[in-house]
């Protein structure tokens, strides 16, 4: 056959396989959002029996033979052409697929489904032992999983690339060794220093009043209507079913106005990377985020460089006092943009302020080193997390609830997707500060309502470039430079001088 003809069967798999995984994460999203909780053992058959037909579809000998038919007609797969780009991509991801048995995927898949119910219920209760056998369960599979990646420097390198391809797990450390004392000394910095008063948001705030605000947010930010919707789950999350079906979800708390305000605009940058990838390259690999790195600065950038910045309280405080006057109506603008910025360790990663973030990460990415490398049993996950929370951040969780419990993401399988977190947020400054420099009045803009400009940078550097180029590549085109923490601390220092006067 000719590369052309190739080239047709290879896409027409590809959106086959991608489109059986929409149909994948509707069932995720409806079982976080809208499913009875009696349906847990149903949906996990069903997801399993899905899992596998998208397995055999992407691992199949005719794809396989596809693929490596235009592997020999491109001479280098790493030449800066669409086309050599494409295969690389497609064929990285057949090989990795074809390792795994598919009686592992069925087994991931049953599993997953198993294990959110059952965190869940722990979470809500309180209960660590609920979630405990399900987290062994999960771990265990997932040294089986490395198994079949062989040789490699750590298992966590199979777990990483996943999420960060071609990142190693002594990559991600030396980034974190170099970074920790840094951020540490801005604490101290912020300790020394007279506190802010946050109390102005921890009121009785209405949930209908939240959710008007929280609305009005996704629209200001540019999400349309037409192709997002937000929904309500016990832990906020972004999901896509197609190119035109993004959807994110939020949770409201009557007492912490910031946190449900906080998560939507954080999710709604994630569903504006979705939505902006090429749609010329839709359903192919070159139309598929990067990394969860690239994808993460999205949501920081808006969450943090944009929500929680001066100009944009300039903007949003107003209609915030008029949606909630007894609350604020005596709270002025400059304490509100203090109090959105205060520096407090807490307990909850998604709540936890930007001095502080990326230690939460740190913790969470050690600990599942530790488990993997069985240095750390399941059981004893509860007095591990509070020890590390103890040490980098002087606080202990009452509770499993607001401790080891917090996050989704280890019943799902997900080890490995932590650090992409802390990238997401030393890539955001590096795009913000490259914005600002081409866009000198993005601060007028913000206190104007006005973030057209600001997506419309984005989507044209960011977001069309899809995966047409590695995290490392697209940072030096835009940027001109490889990842570079220095624009974070940068960013940080700038902005806690101004809050604490230090």
């Amino acid at each position: 056959m000719t590369i052309e003809e190739n080239l047709k069967k290879l896409r027409s798999n590809y959106k086959e396989i991608s489109q059986l995984s929409g149909i994948m994460a509707l069932m995720g999203w409806d079982q976080q959002v809208y499913m009875p909780k009696e349906g847990v053992e149903g949906r996990a058959n069903q997801m399993a029996l899905l899992g596998g037909i998208i397995h055999d579809k992407a691992t199949s000998e005719e794809f396989g033979k596809v693929i490596y038919d235009l592997v020999a007609e491109i001479t280098d797969l790493d030449a800066d052409d669409d086309l050599a780009r494409e295969v690389k991509l497609t064929k990285k991801a057949y090989d990795r697929e074809t390792k795994i048995p598919k009686e592992l995927v069925i087994e991931s898949s049953i599993l997953s489904a198993q294990a959110h119910s059952a965190w869940l219920e722990a979470k809500q209760t309180d209960d660590y032992a609920k979630f405990e056998p399900f987290l062994k369960k999960t771990l265990d599979l997932t040294l089986r999983l490395v198994e079949f990646f062989k040789p490699y420097d750590h298992p966590y390198d199979v777990l990483l690339d996943v999420y960060e391809p071609g990142m190693k797990k002594v990559e991600v450390q030396a980034i974190f060794d170099a970074l920790r004392p840094r951020q540490v000394e801005i604490l101290q910095k912020i300790a020394a220093s007279e506190q802010v008063d946050d109390s102005m948001f921890t009121k009785e705030f209405p949930i209908d009043g939240q959710k008007r605000i929280n609305t009005f947010l996704t629209r200001l930010m540019g999400l349309p209507t037409d192709r997002t919707r937000l929904d309500e789950t016990e832990h906020p999350f972004t999901t896509e079913f197609g190119f035109d079906d993004v959807r994110i979800t939020t949770h409201y708390h009557t007492k912490q106005v910031l946190s449900a305000l906080m998560s939507t605009v954080h999710e709604g940058g994630h569903a504006l990377y979705q939505l902006g990838m090429n749609r010329d390259w839709m359903e192919t690999a070159l139309g598929q985020p990067i990394s969860l790195g690239v994808h993460e600065s999205q949501s920081r950038l808006w969450e943090n460089m944009v929500a929680r910045s001066h100009p944009f309280w300039e903007f949003v405080y107003p209609l915030m006092q008029m949606e909630f006057p007894s609350q604020l109506e005596n709270v002025s603008l400059e304490q509100a943009w203090r109090a959105v910025n205060k520096v407090q360790p807490s307990f909850i990663r998604t709540e936890a302020d930007e001095a502080t973030y990326n230690l939460h990460i740190m913790l969470r990415m050690e600990l599942e080193i530790a488990m993997l490398d069985g240095k750390l049993d399941t059981k004893d996950l509860p007095e591990a997390w509070n020890a590390r929370m103890r040490d980098y951040l002087g606080v202990v969780p009452p509770t499993n609830t607001l401790g080891c419990l917090q996050d989704v993401h280890w019943s799902g399988g997900m080890l490995g997707y932590f650090p992409t977190y802390a990238l997401g947020n030393l890539i955001s400054a590096q795009w913000w500060d490259k914005l600002r420099e081409d866009l000198p009045n993005t601060d007028e803009h913000l206190r104007q309502g006005k973030f057209d400009e600001i997506l419309a940078w984005l989507v044209k550097n960011v977001h069309k470039a899809s995966s047409r180029y590695d995290t490392q590549d697209l940072l030096q085109r835009v940027t001109g430079e490889r990842l570079n923490p220095d624009h974070y601390i940068k960013y940080l220092s700038d902005k806690y001088q101004k809050i604490y006067n230090f």
